[in-house]
């Protein structure tokens, strides 16, 4: 046995003792837990994932990911992909689906039908992993009743060593579990844990490689998501998406601009660039090209409206300013975290700004910028703050005045720098703190939607309400939410809506002219 895996001591990762070692070589290795083998090419290790090598990235294009012995291996079977968290995920649904159905599987809604599930997680906040565990036990009667049923988990838990830990022990009835990096080779994974009858386990801690020609399904033909970026470098002390993202790395400008040059051609009437620290983006490729300079280039292409997210205060750059302030189909809505509103507790985030340079960085977009919604992320019952030190977030969120907020409470995430601190704030304090942010974060909403009032306002027309399929809800350039009555035929559509009436998160309209027929 080599030395490197002499070193790999399983049972730091996995917390159970009876666990033996059928086979190992350098491919994989086979233990037996519980009566089932479980098949290991990789598995995450949280000290893999903080090394950052300045290795070069590979851009690969391989011209088919589907091997020619499964490329009908889903015939007169179906699949179904459960997606929770954010944005990136919804994206690599879309390229999970791409593939199986290039491998013959129909998509299905409804659980019973399927014949393969797949648990697509977010790791973010430990509410999401504790609906994605409640998920997994729900479907283990359905495997019993149906033991041919493959049952996958993926996404961002899977890269935490703790979790697949824990499927591993307590959970057999899983078959498939892999990572964020290697969703390219789910086609050869999915061959393997139906044919062998293994757990098969493959996440990869190391990362670099970006993968293009993707096979993807799209789930809306109005709306498109752009990745133009992975990873995070930016560690801050709360944050898991380092370890389960890896490290920056940018698509090439070229690669980026044909997607959203083929969405235009395709009718798409939005689309959203996408990526973890998505103002980031470039600093990985050679020259100073940036986000401002891809941002520019976009902007001429014919597409009613590029947004993006999420953004870091730290890589706003002037440049990018300056040509979001030129409008046209870059829409006026800018997302930007800030955490916290006081300077000590977002230099114990590891935010490295301080309150008084993020409120510069506000005033200098407003300013460029001057009708666009401002909308932000804050984090309540950070260990160590105080009420003074809360009142600090009170009192940004009344300067900056943000049309919206998402707001949390803080829990401690396994594997980062602030789970080894004490969360010495008492969860009574932080509920009521948050009750008091979302007090104000509310009220401020609502003054801001009144600024809407008797006005009219530009809609692309998304779909029916939630709360009533007679009403049509969109989304204005600035992306409040509008609902309002009009024909079916809007659906997809960029129509003009007169608000008449202003809540405080969404605002009633009637539509004042009719979308334009469509050529047959």
């Amino acid at each position: 046995m080599s030395d490197q895996n002499k070193t790999k001591d399983y049972s730091k990762y996995f917390d159970f003792s009876d666990a033996r070692v059928v086979s190992e070589d350098d491919e994989k290795k086979i233990i037996k837990i519980k009566g089932r083998e479980i098949t290991i090419y990789d598995q995450p290790n949280y000290r893999a994932g903080r090394k950052r090598k300045r290795e070069d990235v590979q851009v690969l294009r391989p011209e088919n990911l589907i091997p020619e012995e499964v490329a009908n291996l889903g015939a007169g079977k179906k699949f179904l992909i459960r997606t929770y968290g954010c944005q990136m995920n919804v994206h690599d649904s879309e390229n999970m689906s791409g593939l199986l159905l290039g491998m013959g599987f129909e998509e299905t809604t409804e659980t019973e039908e399927a014949d393969i599930i797949l648990l697509n997680t977010c790791a973010i906040r430990e509410n999401a992993e504790n609906k994605v565990f409640g998920e997994i036990g729900n479907l283990k009667p359905l495997k019993l009743e149906k033991p041919e049923l493959i049952i996958g988990v993926c996404g961002c838990m899977s890269q935490e060593e703790s979790v697949v830990g824990k499927i591993m022990e307590k959970h057999q009835h899983i078959d498939l579990i892999f990572g964020t990096h290697n969703i390219h080779r789910l086609p050869h994974l999915l061959r393997d844990a139906i044919f062998g009858k293994e757990m098969v386990i493959e996440v990869w801690s190391k990362e670099g490689d970006i993968v293009e020609n993707m096979p993807r399904s799209r789930k809306n033909k109005t709306q498109a998501w752009v990745n133009i970026m992975y990873g995070c470098d930016k560690f801050c002390t709360y944050c898991i998406v380092p370890y389960t993202r890896g490290k920056e790395r940018s698509r090439l400008p070229e690669d980026i601009i044909a997607e959203v040059r083929d969405l235009a051609r395709q009718g798409y009437k939005e689309i959203t660039l996408l990526g973890q620290n998505v103002n980031a983006y470039g600093k990985d490729l050679p020259g100073s090209y940036r986000l401002g300079d891809l941002m520019n280039e976009i902007h001429k292409i014919d597409i009613p409206r590029v947004r993006f997210t999420t953004s870091h205060p730290r890589d706003f750059d002037d440049h990018l300013i300056e040509v979001l302030a030129q409008g046209g189909n870059l829409v006026e809505h800018i997302h930007l975290p800030v955490q916290h509103g006081n300077s000590d507790i977002l230099k114990l985030m590891g935010r490295k700004y301080t309150r008084e340079q993020y409120i510069t960085l506000a005033n200098k977009i407003k300013q460029a910028i001057p009708n666009a919604s401002f909308t932000t992320d804050l984090i309540v019952g950070f260990p160590n703050e105080t009420e003074e030190q809360f009142q600090d977030m009170l009192s940004l969120v009344e300067e900056i005045q943000f049309d919206a907020a998402y707001t949390y409470i803080y829990s401690p995430r396994e594997g980062t720098p602030a789970a080894r601190m004490e969360d010495n704030v008492p969860m009574s304090v932080k509920k009521e703190r948050l009750a008091r942010l979302n007090a104000l974060v509310n009220d401020i909403s609502n003054k801001r939607n009144l600024d809407y009032q008797d006005k009219i306002v530009e809609v692309l027309v998304e779909g029916e309400s939630k709360k009533n399929a007679d009403v049509l809800a969109g989304r204005t350039r600035t992306n409040r939410l509008v609902n309002f009555v009009g024909p079916k035929s809007a659906i997809g559509e960029i129509v003009y809506v007169k608000i008449t009436e202003a809540k405080t998160w969404s605002l009633d309209g009637e539509i004042v002219s009719a979308p334009e027929v469509k050529a047959q």
